[in-house]
């Protein structure tokens, strides 16, 4: 008995690439500690509920939706059954700061690691999935991995001394640009905007500016140079925002996050 995907951890993100991988193959089991978020992408897709040790013993891709602090006793936990394996097999991590080698170190052997940082909007199909593998994974299982991950949205390869850097943007920056979008709609709500409404405006206004940014040549400078007009109200928006130093706070924001990634590898690791 084998099968192409296991997911131990099935909360949020571990979830949402779970159906996204249902869109790709329905070769999928899935097992989680709050057996009730497993029972939900049950529900929401057609896989089989499991548990950890039955997965670490037949699937080829075992990924890892688990927390970073919960990540050494999952897989000391498995690890006995790893090590009992004859097949070839793929450990898939997803845990923030925790390197390859570490999770080498957890699972007790040298084993075959693709390293991903998705982020949230893999819910929707358009999320970022960075990744790395180990030397010994092949490009044949990286590619089929990728493969079946393509609904998810963009995957992007990375070094993966620079894991926690593309982390801290991609992975953390979905809450930051929540936070502006509820600002921008609550700016609405004090013009006089009813709070639907405001809220629309302000998820497309950011929707469309983004896709703007990533299909065209030009730069955020020259497009906010576009926007403002001499004289005009987006440049009165803009002189304000500057006076305030939002670009200041959002680098902070990002330098903040980084630097937690960074603790967490060290003590998880």
């Amino acid at each position: 008995m084998s099968v192409l995907f296991g997911f131990i951890g099935v909360g949020n993100m571990g979830g949402a690439l779970a159906k996204a991988a249902a869109k790709s193959t329905k070769d999928i089991w899935v097992t989680d500690y709050c057996v009730e978020k497993a029972e939900r992408i049950r529900d929401l897709v057609d896989v089989e509920i499991s548990y950890n040790a039955e997965i670490a013993q037949n699937a080829k891709y075992i990924i890892l939706g688990v927390k970073p602090q919960m990540m050494a006793e999952v897989l000391g936990g498995i690890k006995d059954v790893l090590k009992k394996r004859k097949d070839s097999f793929v450990l898939v991590t997803m845990a923030a700061g925790l390197s390859i080698d570490t999770i080498r170190s957890y699972a007790g052997g040298d084993y075959k690691v693709i390293r991903i940082m998705p982020n949230i909007p893999v819910e929707v199909g358009e999320g970022e999935i960075l990744y790395v593998k180990s030397g010994n994974t092949t490009y044949e299982e990286l590619g089929r991995f990728l493969d079946n991950m393509k609904y998810a949205g963009e995957l992007t390869p990375i070094n993966e001394d620079l894991m926690n850097a593309g982390c801290s943007l991609s992975g953390c920056g979905p809450a930051f640009v929540y936070m502006f979008i509820r600002a921008l709609a609550q700016g609405g709500i004090d013009c006089g905007l009813n709070e639907e409404t405001a809220l629309k405006l302000a998820a497309q206004t950011v929707k469309g500016g983004a896709k703007l940014l990533s299909e065209s040549p030009l730069t955020p400078d020259v497009l906010i140079k576009n926007v403002c007009s001499p004289g005009g109200s987006t440049i009165e928006g803009v002189k304000s925002l500057e006076e305030d130093k939002m670009e200041e706070s959002v680098r902070k924001a990002l330098a903040a996050a980084y630097k937690r990634n960074i603790e967490l590898g060290k003590s998880n690791g």
